[in-house]
Parts: C-alpha cells; sequence; structure tokens
C-alpha cells in the first residue's frame, strides 16, 4: 500500500463526514451560524494548540490579518453558515454533492480574475457545461422550482460558489507572502471565529445546551474537521503532491452519500446520484492536465498557487 493512502481516506472521511454532523446539529436546534461559530471556535483552538506545540509565532503584518479577514469570509464565516442553513432543509446527502461543485466554482473565478487562466480550453468550458447539468440534475428542475429543499439546496451551492471566489482571492493575495501553513490556515480560522461570534448573539440569541450528540458532533467537526484536517492535507500534499490530494474531492460526495444513509437513514434519489456523478465527471473535465508533484509541494510558499493551494480547502 502507498504510504499516502491511509492520509488519503482519513482525510476524505473527515471532510465527508462534515455533512452529517452539521446535521446531527441542526436537527437539535442548534442554529446554523452557532453551528459555524462552535466549528470554527474549536477548529481555531486545535490550530493555535499545535502552534504552540511547534514553537511558532502568529504574525503581526498587518495586510497579512486584514487579507486573512477577508478570506475567512469566503471560506469559513459565509459557506459555514449558509451549508448549516442549507442542512435544515436538505438532506446531508444532497449538501455533500453540491460541495463538489466547489472545484468547477474556483476554476470560474480563477478564469475571471487569473490573467494566465484567461483561456480554459474547450475540455475545462466542456466540464463547467456538465457541471450545471450535474446541478440541474441533483435540483430536479422538471419537478419544478421554490420548494424548501430547492432554497437549502442553492444555499449549500452557494457556499460552494463562496469556496470558489476565496481560493481566487487567496491565490491572487496571499500565494507569495511567507509562513507555513498552519500558522496561516490558524489566523484564517481565528478571523472566522471572531467574524462569527460578533454576528451569532444578535442574529440567533444567546447558545443553549443542545444535547449530547449534537455537542459531540460539533466536537469532531470543530477539533477535527475544520482543526487537525487541515494538517492531514498538509501532509497529503507533501507526501503525495496537489493532484492526489485534490482528488479528495472525488471521494468525499461517496463519504457523505454512504454516512448518510447509512447513519441518518436519509434518502438516497436517483437524481442525487446522477447528478453527483456529473458533477465528479465534470471536476476530472476541469483540473488542469499536469500538477506539480511532491518535490515542488514540500515548499509551499513557492509552489504555483501559494500555500493555501491545496490546504485551506475546508470545504465543508
Amino acid at each position: 500500500m502507498r504510504r499516502w493512502m491511509p492520509g488519503f481516506v482519513a482525510l476524505s472521511a473527515i471532510w465527508g463526514a462534515s455533512f452529517a454532523l452539521i446535521k446531527v446539529a441542526v436537527d437539535a436546534g442548534v442554529p446554523p451560524v452557532w453551528v459555524a461559530l462552535w466549528r470554527s471556535v474549536l477548529g481555531a483552538t486545535t490550530l493555535w494548540a499545535v502552534l504552540l506545540l511547534r514553537g511558532e509565532r502568529a504574525p503581526r503584518d498587518r495586510a497579512l490579518w486584514g487579507h486573512s479577514a477577508v478570506v475567512a469570509v469566503l471560506l469559513n464565516t459565509v459557506p459555514f453558515t449558509l451549508f448549516s442553513f442549507g442542512e435544515t432543509r436538505v438532506s446531508s446527502v444532497l449538501a455533500g454533492v453540491m460541495n463538489a461543485t466547489t472545484p468547477l466554482f474556483t476554476m470560474l473565478f480563477a478564469v475571471l480574475t487569473v490573467p494566465e487562466e484567461r483561456r480554459p480550453g474547450a475540455r475545462r468550458l466542456s466540464g463547467l457545461a456538465l457541471g450545471f447539468v450535474g446541478v440541474l440534475t441533483v435540483l430536479g428542475v422538471w419537478r419544478g422550482l421554490g420548494s424548501g429543499e430547492t432554497v437549502g439546496a442553492l444555499a449549500c451551492l452557494a457556499a460552494a460558489c463562496c469556496y470558489g471566489a476565496g481560493f481566487a482571492y487567496l491565490r491572487r493575495f496571499l500565494s507569495g507572502r511567507p509562513g507555513t501553513v498552519t500558522t496561516l490556515s490558524t489566523l484564517q480560522i481565528s478571523c472566522a471565529a471572531v467574524e462569527l461570534a460578533l454576528i451569532a448573539p444578535s442574529a440567533a440569541g444567546l447558545p443553549h445546551w443542545p444535547g449530547g450528540p449534537a455537542a459531540a458532533a460539533l466536537l469532531v467537526l470543530g477539533a477535527l474537521g475544520t482543526g487537525l484536517a487541515y494538517l492531514l492535507n498538509l501532509g497529503l500534499v507533501r507526501t503525495a503532491g496537489t493532484a492526489v490530494a485534490s482528488a479528495v474531492t472525488y471521494v468525499m460526495p461517496l463519504w457523505s452519500t454512504a454516512l448518510g444513509a447509512a447513519l441518518l437513514a436519509e434518502p438516497v434519489g436517483w437524481n442525487a446520484l446522477a447528478g453527483g456523478v456529473l458533477v465528479v465527471a465534470a471536476v476530472a473535465l476541469t483540473r488542469p492536465r499536469t500538477a506539480p508533484g511532491p518535490a515542488a509541494d514540500r515548499n509551499p510558499g513557492r509552489r504555483r498557487g501559494g500555500p493555501f493551494a491545496t490546504v485551506s480547502r475546508d470545504a465543508h
């Protein structure tokens, strides 16, 4: 067995399980914005602990903190809340499929903002079109729009769109800045925790005890899925390269679907399965034909796309 395989499976399972964990929390009555806040607080706490254990210090560069705050809005504060809201109306299965569109939005924003991506080519444009068809299939547009389920699905799709915008911003403004991935990830999640702490009390009131299962789900979602998973992804990038690490996107919908069906008894409609297959195929078409290997990834600050190219893609 290749040495990166256990990390790959573990990372895809952790991020794929995030949707089921969110569902447990919102079904227990935790407001979506508080789900987003707790996972950010717990994730930031975990990352700060790792940072201190490694003897690293937070940078004092105000510009870096400012860019991190913007990135937190796009990659954490808004999408975490939108996914949680979406799952008050749709299954974790459908949310996981919608999350799989993130690479499509990432490519779209890259084409719009990054000069070297302005000519994506016929193959990648075909992938975008196929992804659009996949989304319409998941939504079941032939049944008509306007239902509560459609609102939830569109919220999840908007969250994936935020991820795409966030990655484009990262590439443009943070790719060349110094700092380890652990440090930059800690800054990002910490900014998200502060932003959500300012919003949550006025938006949803004070928190309440949601019960043991929901509390445990939030703990795992934050400490593991929004904290340690960042470091696990970094290890995968360094041992297997960005191409392998980015392939986690293909496997996550399998985990989210399997866990939603097995643990939460959620129905899996044929259109969700068919649409998910189309979306994953579209992602495969939109990926560049070449990607840097492990040797290039050992120095994240120098590889194309910068330190956040594959590491800060906590997409769930």
